[in-house]
């Protein structure tokens, strides 16, 4: 349970610091959960955590935001406007997904079927005052990544 932003926050910066220490070369996030539920929140927190000092503003009119540090490059994608999947491909999503690159990806059903497919999932839910977040690996790369951040349950 994320009881506060500020959790939501603390846990961007948990990933980023299994990002920078190397757990995986590239990695696709995609980000759910209804409108208000912190997947902004969570990726200022990653950014912050890998670095960046700025500002973090939500993609929603952008629909992408390219944040470049010092080894890696992060795109805080944000699908919400899109009437038709078909659309991702002005996006030019593809060509910028490569290694020391980071896709946070919010609202990706919107871009179903034209988007990378994901390492990670992560569900942000409000729950009353605070947020659940669930986070599942669904490649190799994102089982590296969630084992690296001590996300995994132990076996």
């Amino acid at each position: 349970m994320l009881d506060s932003a500020a959790m939501t926050t603390a846990a961007g910066h948990e990933l980023a610091a299994a990002l920078t220490a190397g757990a995986v070369e590239q990695a696709v996030i995609y980000l759910r959960g209804e409108l208000g539920a912190g997947k902004t929140t969570f990726a200022r927190g990653l950014l912050e955590g890998m670095g960046h000092t700025g500002r973090v503003p939500s993609p929603t009119y952008t629909l992408v935001e390219p944040y470049e540090l010092d080894a890696w490059q992060v795109f805080h994608v944000d699908l919400y406007r899109l009437a038709d999947p078909g659309e991702v491909e002005q996006l030019g999503l593809t060509d910028l997904y490569g290694p020391q690159a980071v896709m946070l990806i919010e609202w990706p059903e919107r871009g179903a079927g034209r988007i990378e497919p994901a390492d990670v999932e992560l569900r942000l839910d409000l729950q009353g005052e605070g947020r659940s977040l669930l986070a599942l690996a669904l490649t190799p790369n994102g089982e590296r990544l969630l084992g690296a951040a001590g996300w995994l349950p132990k076996v």
